[in-house]
């Protein structure tokens, strides 16, 4: 199910050339997180289950779709980037550069993670 807050943010705040990833972004995260909830969370969107799984942040020239838990991730992909204790993030700039098989599997992962 659609969530209407998500759906004006993206309306709204989200330039029309970035509007498809976060539809590759929504649908991926309905099929391999379906239990988390879709949310605005922090002034983006967001999922979460018991704790925050994902968010979406929107800058000017690319999106960052950002995993709380990422640092615990196994990176078999090589895409995540950042340096902190917790969170690791993947930078799409165009729908080209949506690695649907990588993005699948780090959501498998902060499911699996959030569930324990």
């Amino acid at each position: 199910m659609s969530n209407q807050a998500v759906d004006e943010f993206v309306r709204v705040k989200v330039a029309p050339e970035h509007r498809p990833i976060v539809a590759i972004l929504r649908d991926l995260m309905k099929g391999h997180a379906p239990a988390a909830e879709e949310v605005i969370m922090y002034g983006s969107p967001a999922w979460k289950g018991s704790k925050a799984l994902a968010i979406i942040s929107v800058s000017k020239t690319h999106l960052t779709f950002a995993f709380e838990r990422g640092a615990e991730f196994t990176d078999r992909y090589g895409l995540l980037e950042g340096v902190g204790k917790k969170t690791r993030h993947v930078k799409l700039k165009k729908v080209e550069d949506v690695n649907r098989e990588a993005l699948s599997d780090y959501i498998t992962q902060a499911a699996e993670l959030d569930a324990k």
